[in-house]
């Protein structure tokens, strides 16, 4: 995990480089005078891409593995490690956050008034600084030595298995279907997974059959199994994403419509009132992880204090309130344009900006409980060989989250103009109807969260039961975590 770890952050560290000679030599960056840019030529457009995908190279095999790595380091076998794993999300999240405040604040300003090659060069040293640490750290990491073969073979396998054998009738006791010895486990240092009756349509690819080959083993077939319980999961947690990407989206554009002075002197720019959203998760983290989860630990009996998909149900319902309240801000912000007769999209509206502070703090709390939950139940519910997989889901939800939000963005627009009509969401916010669209995004929150309670309710966590949790003590069942079911009953 190191060695891959390392190649990855080269790649980022590369492509930082290269996006630093596209913004300061001048052979690769358009030509200004006066404040008016030429346009780019092919090459430097080139270059620039080029830049950012070796940057999104890199980003795509580091940010699904380092939290991992980061968890891996706690034993699940020692009960004080494993009560520090418990708030590990947490605090790697804030640390996150917490560099991302340093971007929207600082980098912002830096890049928009001392220049782009200094604002990319800061975070470049802070990279190349976070390699070397990573080097001397290295040697006392502790690495998950992964024993299975061709897990994605098998997971694959095990559908077209099943599919092949989808005639045959799958037997009532489970001993007849394909399996190897526990001492096999115990002697490689596998994972047995114990068979469990959901998605049954499944076990038909652990059948033995006549053929001459060789069916999957039950265990196999379990962890297909937990992927495809989890897959259930991530499905309903693509709305929630596609709610968080109006932080960088429409909420910028319904900034800039606004009064952004601050004093007679200082504009605040649109953009950085995301800041808000980081700065209330961080005060928001410290509040959860020493307050919250000690007072409902000693109601649950939990040592997490609620479970995770409670958790990841709270946040929704919060995020369900910040856009409502986003929409009541847009119902206030069109009946001043009405009062004060605003058409142009230049105009600005005489309202402050800091009406917008609520739905940003609101999302910010909410990350508390939906953001560092999904990382945290990803990683925990995965099979214990591919908890990396686990964080591919989270970052894979955030990433298709985007894309359904530019989805859904362009399709409102062309349906919303058909014959004439007023957009939505149209060039001049002014004269558009945000308030509607962001009505339409409670709408189809508040059916996804339907949907996301039912499935929540079907789901059976991986065996990791506690069975007495008093005096800051966690006492689990002595059982391999990969032991019982990860699906959800169908």
């Amino acid at each position: 995990m190191s060695r891959f770890y390392e190649i990855r952050i080269m790649f980022c560290l590369q492509g930082m480089i290269l996006l630093i000679m596209a913004v300061t030599v001048k052979s690769l960056r358009p030509t200004c005078a006066n404040g008016v840019c030429n346009k780019a030529s092919s090459l430097q457009i080139a270059f620039f891409y080029m830049s950012l995908y070796t940057i999104a190279i890199g980003a795509g095999g580091t940010k699904p593995n380092i939290s991992t790595f980061g968890a891996d380091q706690f034993d699940n076998y020692s009960l004080k490690e494993k009560k520090q794993k418990v708030s590990f999300f947490n605090w790697w999240m804030f640390s996150s956050f917490l560099g991302a405040l340093f971007a929207t604040l600082g980098l912002v300003y830096i890049q928009e008034n001392l220049g782009w090659g200094l604002g990319y060069g800061i975070p470049t040293l802070g990279l190349l600084v976070s390699l070397m640490v990573f080097y001397i750290g290295t040697p006392f990491y502790r690495h998950k030595v992964i024993k299975s073969e061709n897990l994605a073979k098998d997971l694959v396998r095990v559908p077209i298995a099943a599919f092949k054998n989808r005639k045959l009738h799958c037997p009532n006791d489970v001993l007849e279907l394909h399996e190897l010895d526990s001492h096999y486990y115990k002697s490689t240092g596998t994972h047995q997974v114990h068979h469990t009756p959901i998605f049954r349509f499944l076990d038909k690819a652990a059948i033995k059959t006549c053929s001459g080959e060789v069916p999957c083993t039950v265990t196999k077939v379990e962890v297909a199994k937990r992927v495809l319980g989890l897959t259930f999961i991530w499905l309903v947690t693509l709305i929630p994403s596609t709610l968080w990407a109006q932080v960088n989206t429409l909420f910028v554009k319904q900034g800039t419509t606004l009064d952004r002075k601050l004093g007679s002197h200082f504009q605040i720019p649109a953009a950085s009132l995301g800041s808000f959203v980081t700065l209330s998760m961080l005060l928001s983290v410290p509040m959860y992880d020493q307050y919250f989860v000690p007072f409902m630990r000693k109601k649950t009996g939990n040592p997490r204090g609620i479970t995770i998909l409670q958790r990841l149900g709270i946040g929704f319902v919060i995020q369900i309130v910040a856009i409502a309240v986003a929409s009541a801000v847009e119902v206030k912000r069109m009946r001043v344009i009405k009062e004060f007769h605003i058409a142009s999209p230049k105009q600005v509206v005489p309202m402050s900006i800091f009406w917008l502070l609520p739905q940003y703090s609101l999302l910010g709390i909410g990350d508390v409980f939906n953001a560092i939950g999904l990382l945290e139940f990803f990683y925990d519910q995965s099979p214990e060989e591919m908890q990396s997989l686990g964080t591919t889901f989270f970052t894979s939800g955030i990433g298709l989250g985007n894309f359904l939000n530019s989805f859904l963005v362009t399709m409102v627009d062309k349906i919303t103009t058909k014959g004439g009509g007023k957009s939505w969401i149209g060039d001049n916010l002014n004269d558009s109807r945000l308030d509607y669209y962001y009505g339409f995004l409670v709408v189809i929150s508040v059916v996804n969260m339907g949907l996301f309670l039912w499935t929540a309710s079907k789901y059976v966590y991986k065996s990791d039961e506690i069975k007495d949790f008093s005096g800051g003590c966690v006492e689990m069942e002595a059982k391999a975590l990969d032991t019982s079911p990860l699906t959800i009953q169908l």
